[in-house]
């Protein structure tokens, strides 16, 4: 994506091919790595359950609690901005205790238990303080178990590995609103039920990290960990080759990423589908994702991984530009628009974590993964409040004509930005 996991030399010099090495032989494959499949596992459970309260959420307020645009925007913006904070806590307190399973841990079941909650929120924000809890628990829990990943695998497979992870997580996302489908159809005004069915599928995810996933030494003497987990940490990330640089591409273009809440109720409102069928709409971009998402991480550790990544912008940019073009369209148009968004994150959020990963030092790897995580987050919750404002005074027309331009910029300023990275 923005600079090649294969050598240490391409830590300075930008995005190069990555070779096989030489002692595995042409053309050999090795498997992955028994902790990335327990990992996977759990995630992909996770998801289902994630993915059971996110496909009803933008539904739920909008119709069912009577949220306006402008709220909606801001308690969506919340839901991505919560684990701003978190993950960087999250990742500090993985590489300071050298415990990365226990701190992933915790953040699963802070997550589990919020399912549950939401059964008591009757209030837009009562469930935005549960959604803030939730997410929480995703933030302390994501930089550790990226951290685990990168730990796993050798550098120059870190794009199938973080493809495998995400192909499974996607899984999850794919079985998630389907799962909410089924009990919506099953049960009249089943959001109670869809929340407690998902509690039951996280909880079933925290056991499987207990029982499965092994934790990962970085090897380095003690005394030598404790120095560097100082207060010299957050200074030796700021001053490791290429991760400012992807910092700060990584939040320009997550701030001209509109959320896929919003996506989804602009492809409502154009079909005007009913109710009961509106957890469905996250299908389309979860099978994209989960059937490219190892070909695509393939493909980034081959020939870098800047141009997979800016490759899953450009697919972002052209179904901004299909529901602008096509803004009456039918079904047809609508299934495009899904299927890219699930090009857009199987070359983006996998590929990202692969590109970093190599150049952390083993004793800050969460801790840098939770940085770069964060500004993508605050991002992200940026963008969210801007397009929800976007969409009260100029309409969703004109809020994602605002977007698709913006995004075509940051990525035009990205590509200067890596071209002035090389030497």
């Amino acid at each position: 994506m923005y600079l090649s996991a294969g050598r240490a030399a391409d830590t300075t010099a930008g995005v190069r091919r990555t070779r096989p090495s030489p002692a595995r032989g042409k053309g050999a494959r090795r498997a992955v790595g028994g902790n990335v499949i327990a990992l996977g596992a759990v995630s992909l459970v996770t998801d289902v359950a994630a993915e059971m309260v996110t496909a009803v959420l933008p539904l739920y307020l909008v119709v069912g609690l009577g949220m306006s645009p402008l709220a909606f925007g801001a308690l969506d913006g919340l839901y991505q901005g919560a684990t701003v904070l978190s993950r960087l806590v999250g990742g500090h307190l993985a590489d300071r205790a050298q415990r990365r399973k226990l701190v992933a841990g915790t953040g699963y079941a802070l997550s589990a238990c919020c399912k549950l909650a939401l059964l008591a929120a009757t209030t837009p924000w009562a469930v935005g303080a549960v959604l803030a809890a939730d997410r929480t628990g995703k933030g302390l829990r994501t930089a550790p178990r990226d951290a685990l990943i990168s730990l796993s695998c050798p550098p120059e497979e870190q794009g199938r590995a973080f493809g495998v992870h995400r192909a499974m997580d996607t899984a999850g996302a794919l079985l998630g609103p389907l799962a909410a489908f089924a009990v919506l159809w099953a049960a009249r005004d089943g959001y109670d039920a869809v929340f407690v069915v998902s509690f039951c599928a996280a909880a079933f995810g925290v056991l499987l990290l207990v029982l499965f996933v092994r934790d990962a030494s970085t090897r380095s003497p003690a005394a030598a960990n404790r120095k560097r987990r100082g207060p010299g940490s957050l200074r030796t990330l700021a001053r490791t080759p290429g991760l400012p640089r992807l910092c700060l591409i990584a939040a320009l273009l997550g701030v001209v990423t509109v959320s896929d809440s919003f996506l989804y109720l602009l492809l409502q409102r154009r079909l005007d589908l009913p109710t009961a069928y509106f957890p469905l709409l996250p299908v389309g971009a979860a099978a994209g994702f989960l059937l490219l998402a190892v070909p695509l991480g393939r493909l980034a550790d081959r020939i870098g991984r800047r141009a997979v990544f800016l490759a899953g912008h450009g697919a972002l940019l052209i179904a901004y530009g299909l529901l602008l073009a096509s803004w009456a369209g039918g079904p047809a148009v609508a299934g495009c628009v899904l299927v890219l968004l699930g090009v857009f994150y199987a070359a983006t959020d996998g590929v990202l974590m692969a590109a970093a990963g190599p150049l952390l030092p083993p004793h800050l790897k969460a801790s840098g993964l939770g940085l770069l995580q964060t500004a993508g987050a605050l991002a992200r919750f940026v963008g969210s409040l801007l397009f929800g404002a976007a969409w009260m005074y100029l309409g969703p027309e004109g809020a994602l004509t605002v977007a698709a331009t913006g995004l075509a910029v940051a990525m035009a300023v990205a590509v200067v930005l890596h071209r002035g990275s090389h030497p």
